[in-house]
């Protein structure tokens, strides 16, 4: 009979999350397996409460997102004119212009990619507290995917801020922010935290229960 697959828990190993240096795990050791010796980093089998700080972190990105996208996140006035734009408006203003390309961009990073991301860690949290064994593969490059494109999501906000910080000429042009910049900002933030708080490991835990089952020692 086929004996279990070797793992690095089952063989009492852990490896670092920032340096990756795997670690031997003494049996009398607990979850916290102390500071790692070449990084100093804290040492874990598996993170902390994992899923239920994701899944904080997640309601708390769906709450900001609303607001992210109905407030105004500029207020432009030229020559005493005052125009307020929200994401989706200033999406539209650079689409009926011709600008497509551009508006295409900021409405792929600003409104596609968040919820994209938050739907692919909810996705994830669900199958793992529901034992999912469907393709454990595909469902880790996902995750990976959330990290990758995280940081993009700033693109809206790194805008903004250049402009803010560019244009104050007075009574003829002036740009300033508005709330919705900073839900806007939350919403991203708040999504690459879920991203780092969420333990794909544990992905993979159900498998290794599934395999010591069908081939106990």
């Amino acid at each position: 009979m086929p004996s279990t697959p070797l793992t690095a828990k089952t063989a009492s190993l852990v490896s670092c999350t920032i340096c990756h240096l795997l670690i031997r795990k003494h049996p009398a050791m607990d979850d916290s397996l102390g500071k790692c010796p070449r990084c100093g980093a804290t040492l874990r089998s598996r993170k902390r409460n994992s899923i239920a700080r994701t899944w904080a972190l997640i309601l708390a990105a769906f709450l900001f997102y609303i607001p992210a996208n109905l407030i105004p996140i500029t207020k432009v006035t030229s020559l005493g004119v005052v125009q307020t734009d929200t994401i989706m408006s200033g999406v539209i203003y650079f689409i009926t212009s011709g600008m497509w390309p551009i508006g295409l961009i900021i409405f792929v990073a600003s409104v596609f990619v968040p919820l994209f991301k938050l739907i692919i860690l909810t996705f994830l949290l669900v199958s793992v507290q529901r034992r999912s064994c469907w393709r454990q593969r595909d469902r880790t490059r996902l995750y990976r995917l959330t990290e990758a494109i995280g940081r993009w999501s700033m693109m809206d906000i790194f805008v903004v801020t250049i402009l803010v910080a560019l244009v104050h000429l007075g009574a003829v042009a002036n740009i300033e922010a508005q709330k919705g910049a900073v839900f806007f900002a939350a919403v991203v933030v708040i999504t690459m935290f879920a991203a780092m708080s969420f333990d794909p490991r544990l992905i993979w835990d159900i498998k290794e229960l599934e395999d010591a089952r069908k081939h106990p020692a």
